[in-house]
Parts: C-alpha cells; structure tokens; sequence
C-alpha cells in the first residue's frame, strides 16, 4: 500500500523523493510509517511499472533533482487501488499481544497499558499536522482534495482518544483484579 501512497502525492503534484519523504514525515507518518530507503525502493519499482516518470533537473549552484510525475497507468492504478472495496483483513499485533498477556504477572500488564497508553500521543493533539495540511492544500494542483487530508487527522485525534480511554479501561479493571487477589491472599493467611 506504500506505492499506493506515494502514487497519491505524485498525483497532488510532481515531487522529488525528498520532498515526498517530506510530506510521508508531516502528514502520512501520523497513520502509515515509512522510511526513506522504502520510499525510494517503491519510487523505483513504480517507475520499473510505468506508473511514474522521472525527470532529470539540472539546477545551478545545487545539486540536481530527479522530478517525479505520475503516468496515464499510474493514474490508472492509483483509481482502481481507490475503487478497491476489498480491504486487507484485520491484523493488529497489539490487540494479539493482549489477548496472550495472561501469562504475564499483572503488575506488568498494569504497567504495559500505563506505558501505551502514555505513549501513544498524536503529536502536539494534531495542531501541526492541521498547519502543514493547510500548507500542503495551497502547493497542490487540486486544493479540494485537502479535506480529506483533515478526515485523516480527525480520524487519528479520535482513535488517539479511544485508545487512551481503552488503556484506562484495562489499567482500571486489572487494579481491580489486582485488589480482589489481594484480599483474597491476606484472607488466606489468616
């Protein structure tokens, strides 16, 4: 689904790797993460498909830059990967992990939740990614896509939310756990 992405800035506009590797960091990397060896892996492989091309820039007093835009079958590919109504079933390793997490002593599961759920912040509660949303909808061909760029945002300000009220839920029902074996070891020994 990376290619996929990438095909979808390309088609905004025409971008160099560094500056798609720059929109993955401000926007993309908050719900979909990659590094910059696998943006330029893909860059080749969607060129080796024909769903991009490159344009060599040759730049004064700088270095040069390779351009890339998207081609009629990118375009193509990008739309049929948006029509796509088969989602790749679920898979979430957290939920997996959790699910085994009984064979673990619960003062360390306590602290596992208080550790994800402290972790997982969307950064700055998603002010800057509003700022470099709007930033990126006046560079792009079209500026009436950006607002789904927004729902992207809304939705992980939501699902930061539902995550921390999830991590309180566990913490709370494992300290409760925790208190009734409690009294009822010190019942046993008396």
């Amino acid at each position: 689904m990376l290619k996929h992405g990438i095909l979808g800035l390309i088609n905004n506009s025409n971008k160099t790797g560094y500056e798609i590797m720059t929109v993955f960091r401000d926007s993309l990397n908050h719900f979909w993460a990659a590094q910059t060896s696998q943006i330029y892996r893909e860059l080749q492989t969607m060129e080796k498909k024909g769903w991009i091309s490159q344009n060599h820039v040759a730049q004064t007093g700088k270095p040069d830059k390779n351009v890339f835009s998207i081609t009629a079958e990118g375009k193509e590919e990008l739309l049929r990967w948006l029509r796509d109504n088969n989602l790749p079933g679920v898979r979430n390793p957290l939920l997996l992990k959790t699910f085994f997490m009984g064979d673990l002593p619960i003062e360390e599961n306590i602290a596992f939740f208080k550790t994800l759920r402290d972790g997982f912040v969307f950064p700055d509660d998603g002010k800057q990614a509003s700022v470099n949303a709007e930033m990126y909808k006046q560079a792009i061909d079209h500026p009436e896509k950006a607002i789904y760029w927004k729902f992207t945002i809304e939705y992980g300000l939501m699902y930061q939310n539902m995550h921390r009220e999830w991590c309180d839920h566990c913490i709370a029902e494992l300290e409760q756990m925790q208190n009734i074996m409690s009294k009822q070891d010190q019942g046993d020994i008396k």
